[in-house]
Formats: structure tokens, sequence, C-alpha cells
């Protein structure tokens, strides 16, 4: 069924293919070590994602994600989950991919104009879409890094690079700053161009588009990303940019 997420959708499913066949790769060694999540070895961080797909079809199925009743802060609960669930490496392996297949069969179905549940606030079926291709690209890049495997950037990165722009009013609001416009110019492998915002905006970054994602996924500081910025607000939407909400 074609739907106005299409896009996102088969692009997710090719990022999961890719990580798949990633995963099938590793021996049983590579999948206890430590990945670049703080505390979480390779096996913990993909235990983690399996959860949260799960929980993708559980609130689409209008039924409240498990974080939503907790009484400790979200990366805690999160944490403790891993923990509680731990499992060999073959059965996580299989939860994960039961858990994305069920994702995706959920997120073709669902109503593309009607909210869903989530950990920081209710989105619709394309940002939380988006969020799934943006966590999984990021805890990929924690499990190659440590293995020192290949994981080059994809024009994928675009969905992600919509992700972090569209939030910047959540992340300066956060940080306790007034929202401002932002107009961002990035560069995908390709060599396609993207742009984001306004291009009147008094503040610009510009670009890799995969080094605007890890200043987004909180995997390399703004100063250090190699981005271009001018005008009186870009620096700190560099400093606040997040790919998630939490």
């Amino acid at each position: 069924m074609v739907t106005p997420i299409t896009d996102v959708l088969d692009d997710l499913r090719t990022e999961y293919a890719r990580i798949d066949a990633l995963l099938a790769s590793l021996t049983n060694e590579q999948w206890e070590t430590e990945s670049m999540a703080p505390g979480w070895s390779v096996n913990d961080t993909v235990l983690h994602l399996a959860m949260t797909e799960e929980a993708v079809a559980l609130t689409i199925a209008s039924a409240d994600p498990m974080w939503t009743t907790r009484d400790v802060p979200l990366d805690d609960f999160v944490d403790q989950s891993v923990r509680d669930h731990a499992a060999p490496a073959p059965q996580v392996f299989e939860r994960w991919r039961a858990a994305t297949a069920s994702s995706l069969a959920a997120l073709e179905q669902a109503d593309p104009d009607q909210s869903v549940t989530w950990a920081a606030a209710p989105l619709k079926p394309r940002t939380l879409a988006t969020t799934r291709l943006a966590e999984h690209w990021a805890h990929a890049l924690d499990i190659v890094e440590p293995l020192r495997l290949d994981f080059p950037d994809t024009d994928r990165l675009r969905h992600i690079a919509w992700l972090g722009h569209a939030t910047l009013p959540y992340a300066f609001a956060l940080d306790d700053l007034e929202p401002n416009e932002v107009f961002c110019t990035l560069t995908a492998p390709s060599g396609a161009v993207f742009t984001f915002g306004p291009a009147d905006a008094a503040s610009t970054v510009s670009g890799d588009i995969g080094a605007f994602c890890r200043v987004g996924a909180r995997r390399v500081a703004g100063a250090d990303s190699g981005l271009a910025t001018s005008g009186p607000h870009a620096d700190a939407a560099l400093r606040v940019l997040r790919n998630y909400a939490a």
C-alpha cells in the first residue's frame, strides 16, 4: 500500500537490511565487545534496538509503550530494561529481526495523519519512522567503530538531517534558548545537496551531511565537525542539535 511515508519506509527497510548483514557477519567475540554506547556491549545495543522496535508496533496498536508508565528517568529505565532482558547473541539477533519486521509492518499500516505515543511527545508515523532510522544509524556507528568495520554514509542521512533540523525549536527550548531559524545546506555522499529551513535565515550551517547527523547524534561536537557556521545562532544550533527526543 502506497502511503505518504513510503520514501522513509523504503529507506528504513534498506538500512535494516544493511544492519542485518553487518550483525550476521559478527563473531561471538564481537557480539560481546564493548560498544561505543557507554556501558553496553554490542549485544546490549542490539537488544535495546529490538526493544524499541517492539515499542513501535505496540504504540501503533494503540497500546502504551512500556516507558510511558516509568517512575525513573528514561535513560535509567532503558538501561535497566536491557539488563533485565539479557540473552545470548543468537536470541537477541532473532528478537531484533522479528521486531524490525513488526515495526515496519505497523508503520506501513498506520494512519499517516494520526499521532502515536512516544518517549517525549506524540509523533506522527513519518517522524517515528525517521527516529528509527536515526537511532539505528547512530547505534550502528557505536557497533562498528570499536570493531573497525566499514559502515559508509549514504544519502539516507537526508531523513536524519531533516529530523535534526525539524526538532531544533525543541532542542533550543531544552537549553532554555529562544528558537531561532537556521538555514542548512548539506552535501550527501552522492554529491546531492539538501537544504533545510528558510534561505533568508540570518544563521546558516553548511557542509557534510554525515557530520551534521553525527553532531545531532552526539557522536561529535559541533566545533569538531568541520561544518561551517555563520550568523548569530548557528553555533548554538549545533550545540543543541539532536536527532532524538529526550
